[in-house]
């Protein structure tokens, strides 16, 4: 029996899509509505077959799963899976050969690369937007594999099959977003536009402590980030640190409450919810630690959470996510979701702690420039030509922007 969305063609190693009458053409393309169809270790086998550098724990089968069977990246949300997978050998007996995480997006919220003035051009115009085709992690601004293949072969196949279902789909447009810089390359060779952004991201740099990083920075910021500290510790603020398989089902209610209370405090609505959170914790709590901030009692009983984060690591990188608060405390964010983490790469070293999109205030806390990459591909010939011009522009000033924060450097100079 023919899987749902699996189509009658296939694609070649070289890229071309032809009728599935050759035997050397082995690639048979199918469109997958949930992950369901793949499986969890198929799945997963394809993400342990990606460079070091590529993989996350945000491409999990875990991860990707849960968003959706929770309903946080759903059709009801504007986050309709339509994953592109190509499949080597008989219909019976096809192992996975390659993939992509693609959505069929209503919108353009929770993404973190911003396509709003696009959008709004083409509806100016008369023209639809949305539906768009978007391959990222939902909600997630991580780099990570967006090409996932077993080989080169494979790879370029995707590439070319992808192709095939942009023209297939009639979408306004094709985003990838957050792909290693090697995988963009690929993408523009294709076609993609590419666009670059910056994140801020901390290197360990085999610290023993986190009193020998501070000694690193300059005299100021070193100054500055102990005031905080302390700020925080005379307030009378204690932490807990739980790994994901000591959390119990409390600590990810109140956890949610925290996250929940911040969204509504900036007049906005999470986009997570606690069946997504609880998910996870069943499926990889391997690869999550929640720091909750207390504020002291005159018992351990009389304690009273206030605050928590939650950030996702592997032994190599720590990423920044999720946070919130019940009260205000000055500085307790900058604690509980840079300090209490940098502690942890420190303790367990881990070489990397990426902290999410934006926030240039992450430099006077030891976070360097790093530049991001996004790859976009529009059917409508004049726009692209708009937008290639556009990207040209604002390339030349994402250059400019990372040489003068370069120029800022938090670190003493030798």
């Amino acid at each position: 029996m023919k899987d749902k969305g699996a189509t009658d063609t296939v694609a070649s190693a070289k890229g071309d899509v032809q009728p599935n009458t050759k035997p050397e053409a082995h690639y048979r393309m199918r469109i997958i509505s949930s992950l369901d169809e793949v499986g969890a270790d198929a799945w997963d086998a394809l993400i342990a077959l990606q460079a070091p550098a590529d993989r996350t724990p945000f491409l999990s089968y875990a991860f990707l799963h849960a968003l959706h069977e929770s309903g946080s990246a759903s059709a009801d949300t504007g986050w309709e899976p339509h994953y592109l997978t190509l499949w080597q050998g008989p219909s019976a007996h096809a192992t996975l050969a390659a993939a992509m995480p693609l959505y069929l997006k209503s919108h353009s919220y929770g993404e973190y690369v911003f396509d709003w003035a696009w959008a709004d051009a083409y509806e100016r115009n008369g023209l639809p937007y949305y539906p768009k085709l978007l391959s990222a992690i939902p909600f997630t601004p991580v780099t990570g594999g967006r090409l996932l293949a077993v080989d080169d072969p494979a790879r370029s196949a995707l590439i070319s099959a992808l192709g095939q279902l942009q023209l297939a789909a009639k979408t306004s447009s094709t985003h990838i977003l957050y792909p290693p810089q090697a995988q963009a390359e690929q993408l523009a060779e294709a076609g993609f536009l590419l666009r670059s952004g910056v994140q801020f991201h901390w290197h360990n740099q085999g610290y023993r402590n986190f009193e020998e990083f501070l000694s690193t920075l300059e005299r100021k910021k070193r100054k500055n980030i102990l005031a905080e500290r302390r700020k925080v510790s005379d307030a009378g603020i204690r932490f807990r640190h739980l790994s994901g398989t000591q959390a119990s089902e409390a600590d990810w209610r109140f956890f949610h409450r925290c996250y929940r209370h911040t969204y509504a405090a900036h007049h906005s609505s999470p986009y997570l919810n606690l069946d997504f959170f609880l998910r996870i914790a069943a499926t990889m709590p391997q690869h999550l630690l929640l720091t909750v901030a207390y504020r002291d009692g005159e018992s351990s009983q009389t304690a009273q959470p206030i605050a928590a984060s939650l950030v996702l690591h592997d032994a190599e990188r720590l990423y920044g996510r999720y946070w919130g608060a019940l009260e205000e405390v000055p500085c307790l964010h900058f604690e509980t979701a840079y300090y209490q983490p940098l502690e942890f790469c420190i303790a367990h070293g881990i070489e990397w702690f990426e902290g999410g999109a934006q926030g240039e205030h992450k430099m006077a806390r030891g976070f360097l420039p790093q530049k991001t990459w996004s790859a976009h591909w529009l059917a409508h010939p004049a726009f692209a030509d708009a937008i290639e011009r556009f990207l040209e522009r604002e390339g030349g000033g994402i250059d400019n922007y990372l040489n003068e924060l370069n120029e800022h450097n938090p670190f003493r100079r030798s």
